[in-house]
Parts: C-alpha cells; sequence; structure tokens
C-alpha cells in the first residue's frame, strides 16, 4: 500500500515539474491550475482572518521564533534549525524545539473514542528528546526531529501537530523559554516573535506556481511576513538578481546568504569517521531520498566523487532490508568501494549489522557566507532582548 502511495506521489511530482509529457498530462496541469487559484484565495483569507484577529493566535508567554519557507521542502531547513538551536543554547537560552512530525508514526493512543470527540484529555506530545537522551525511533519522531535530537544535546525536541499544545508541555515541563517552531511560517496558531523564512537559492519560488499545481505554498508576496530572510546552498556566486527580487516583496527582513558545508563521511553501521579526501576519485553509488536529490549528487561531485549508481526515492521514503541489499549487490557487481547518502536518510534505514560495501553518510553544517554581523545581531537580539521601559522611564 505505502509503495502505491509513492508511485502515486512521484507521478504528481512529475507531472506538477513538467516531466511528464503528453496530453494527460497537459490536461491534468490545467485542472491543478484551476485548484491553485482556489487554493490561493484560501491561503489569503486565512492570513486575513488571523491579521483581523477573527482567528487567534495564542501567545504563551515566551519567545517564539519559526523557521520556515515559502514552497515544499528542499531548502536545507533542518540544518538551520539546528544551527539556531546550538547558537541561542550557548547564548544562554532553554530551547525547545517543536515540530509536527512529517510522515512519523503516532502511538496508539490509549483515550476512547468519546474522549476524542469531547477533546477530554488530550495525549501529550512526543518527547523526542528531553535535552539529555534520545527517547524515541526516527519512526516514531519523524527523520528531521529524530536527526536534531540525536545531534543537539541540553535542546528538546517535541513532536505534535498541535504546537500550542506541545509549546506548552514544553515550558512547563522542561522550563523552556524559547521555542523554534520547525517548519513554523504557515502554523499561525501561535504567535511569532520572529518569522525566520529560507529562500533555496537554486529554486527560490519553485515552479513559480502553487499547490497543487506546483511547490509554493503561498505566494512570494507573502515573504513580506519575514523578519530575517535565508539565502540558502549559496555557492559564493553573486545573489544580487535574487535579493533584488525579495526586496520586492520584503524591503526591511535582514539578509544573510549560507551554504551547507560538507564536514566529513560517517560509517553508519560503526560510526567511523572518515575525511572528506576519502572521496576524492572514488567510484561510489549514490543513495537518497530527499526533496532535492540534485543538490547531494552535485555536491558529491564537487568533492571529487565518482557516481556510478544513483538511486533516488521519494522524500522522506523509509527503506526496508530488501531495498538497502538490492542496492548494495548492485555496487558489488560494479566493484564500487563505498555508499554515500545523506544523513536524514541514514535515519530512516533498518538497524544493519554488517554490510558488504561500507555505507557512510555525509555530515553537513550551515555556514554564514555573507552577512556575519546580521548573524551575530539576530542571535543577540533572541538571546538578549531589550528590557521594556516602565511608564516611569518612559515619562521621564
Amino acid at each position: 500500500m505505502s509503495r502505491s502511495l509513492e508511485n502515486l506521489e512521484q507521478f504528481a511530482i512529475d507531472v506538477i515539474l513538467e516531466r511528464r509529457g503528453g496530453f494527460r498530462a497537459a490536461i491534468l496541469r490545467s485542472f491543478l491550475y484551476l485548484l491553485s487559484l482556489v487554493y490561493e484565495r484560501l491561503v489569503q483569507v486565512r492570513l486575513f482572518l488571523y491579521r483581523k484577529r477573527v482567528l487567534r493566535e495564542r501567545a504563551l508567554g515566551c519567545l517564539v521564533i519559526s523557521i520556515g519557507n515559502l514552497t515544499v521542502g528542499g531548502t536545507g531547513k533542518t540544518p538551520i534549525v539546528e544551527k539556531f538551536a546550538r547558537a541561542l543554547q550557548k547564548g544562554g537560552r532553554h530551547v525547545a524545539i517543536l515540530s509536527r512530525g512529517y510522515k512519523s508514526v503516532p502511538r496508539p493512543s490509549k483515550r476512547s473514542l468519546l474522549a476524542k470527540l469531547r477533546g477530554d484529555n488530550p495525549d501529550p506530545p512526543r518527547i523526542v528528546s528531553d535535552g539529555k537522551s534520545l527517547l524515541l525511533d526516527s519512526l516514531t519522531a519523524g527523520d528531521e526531529p529524530y536527526m536534531l535530537a540525536h545531534n543537539l544535546k541540553n535542546v528538546a525536541v517535541l513532536v505534535d501537530k498541535d504546537r500550542v499544545k506541545s509549546g506548552l508541555f514544553a515550558i512547563e515541563k522542561m522550563n523552556a523559554d524559547t521555542l523554534l517552531l520547525d517548519d513554523g511560517l504557515q502554523y499561525l496558531h501561535l504567535k511569532h516573535r520572529l518569522d525566520i523564512v529560507l529562500v533555496d537559492r537554486q529554486a527560490p519560488f519553485g515552479n513559480e506556481f502553487l499547490l497543487p499545481r506546483g511547490t509554493l505554498r503561498e505566494p512570494p508576496r507573502n515573504l513580506r511576513r519575514a523578519s530575517y530572510i535565508f539565502i540558502t546552498k549559496s555557492t559564493g556566486a553573486s545573489n544580487e538578481q535574487l535579493i533584488k527580487r525579495v526586496r520586492r516583496y520584503n524591503r526591511t527582513a535582514e539578509i544573510i546568504e549560507c551554504a551547507h558545508k560538507p564536514l566529513h563521511l560517517q560509517n553508519v553501521v560503526t560510526g567511523e569517521i572518515a575525511p572528506l579526501e576519502k572521496l576524492h576519485g572514488t567510484f561510489i553509488g549514490s543513495l537518497c531520498a530527499i526533496a532535492a536529490p540534485d543538490s547531494f549528487e552535485d555536491g558529491l561531485r564537487k568533492l571529487g566523487a565518482r557516481i556510478e549508481i544513483a538511486k533516488r526515492y521519494i522524500d522522506h521514503h523509509r527503506y526496508t532490508e530488501a531495498e538497502l541489499q538490492s542496492f548494495i549487490s548492485r555496487c558489488i557487481r560494479r566493484d564500487l568501494e563505498m555508499v554515500v547518502t545523506t544523513e536524514k536518510d541514514a535515519v530512516r534505514f533498518p538497524w544493519l549489522i554488517k554490510t558488504e560495501v561500507p555505507i557512510f553518510f555525509l555530515r553537513v553544517e550551515i555556514e554564514i557566507v555573507s552577512g556575519h554581523e546580521t548573524w551575530e545581531h539576530c542571535v543577540a537580539r533572541i538571546c538578549k532582548p531589550q528590557p521594556m521601559l516602565t511608564p516611569e522611564r518612559f515619562f521621564a
């Protein structure tokens, strides 16, 4: 069943991104375009209702920073969330990351059907990490929350679709004073202090169409809600034209340019760390299930790898042992030296004891390319907010 759904999802992506030609695909794209016009109106009406306070946002009494994007996936959001969490925790904040746990499998609820209908005694959020230890696996947590929890110490990670509920839990039970909303731009029910919006340099606004015809969740003009804009996957080349377009929608937000910097390779089975030089001139197999596989494979080639076999799955695909064994067998027949995958893919692998061809994941971190002072100011603004003047001082 899951395989059929993945095939259907891949078909839809191919149609949307115009990888499929023919009359039927063209008709489907036209139909999806009409739906996208309806979707856009609904998005704007929802924003209007929150702006006019017909729909109310909740304030939890602590700093809430949203990190999100206008498009569906592929902007490199998880390493940005990790970078923010590290910086804020180092700056003295008690940080909790709130995620919806996309494509995670929740534990069975013990509540009765009647209690669910009434909304009585809601289930607590899933605690991926309490800041000290990992408490869930990647299937129950979701790949991105699990990865964040694995890499971050002294940072709590919680998963729940209701992030007001998980935010209250983090404040009351874990003494959090700063909440990071992972993929939170569209989550308006919780009041944001800052909106960090990511724009992928390689595909800033997807294919320029809104869902379901395209990959945009909101029209580009909604970039005006951003407090800070991160241009991700920068290469060192000029982003002048992209920045000009961004300024059409938002003239005041600070802009920071950043890149995904490879750090090292790490063996999925043994945990062994190997230098990036190991890739130079090496014949490898590339394996990934992410939204932007081209970016990953191009990065491997820039590091000198010779990709002989590249296998791609739909984003967030959960691997089976049979799939991995089949790919490893292909690599053995081609006499390849290693398999390289992403860190996000590695957490979705089944438990492996030993593989005939070593499997490494590429560990990356965010590097600020331009806007270092803006980044430092952003962190300082969150860690050391300016105190409010008392009425006596204000009128003195």
